[in-house]
């Protein structure tokens, strides 16, 4: 989880400094430093976000194989039983 946040956190500080670069203003402007934190903490927050949307994908893919697998033995239990009803 970690790792997302930090990602999109310095994703964030990038974002600013692209915005920055666009405009030709001045990275370290004393005025508008206070963005810097801004930006990475918006940026960390949509990681956190995203972290937990992996995570509940991941719960319901899990919970589906597992359903599928059921289901599929299921399956070659009746036509196991089927082939040696058919074979006596």
């Amino acid at each position: 989880m970690v790792s997302k946040m930090l990602f999109w956190g310095g994703f964030g500080i990038a974002v600013r400094a692209w915005q920055l670069g666009l405009e030709m203003r001045p990275f370290f402007n004393k005025e508008s430093l206070w963005a810097y934190p801004l930006f990475a903490g918006a940026g960390a927050s949509f990681g956190y976000w995203l972290q937990g949307v992996d995570d509940r994908q991941q719960t319901i893919l899990a919970a589906r194989r597992k359903s599928l697998l059921e289901k599929r033995a299921r399956r070659a239990q009746r036509e196991a039983a089927e082939a040696s009803e058919a074979t006596a």
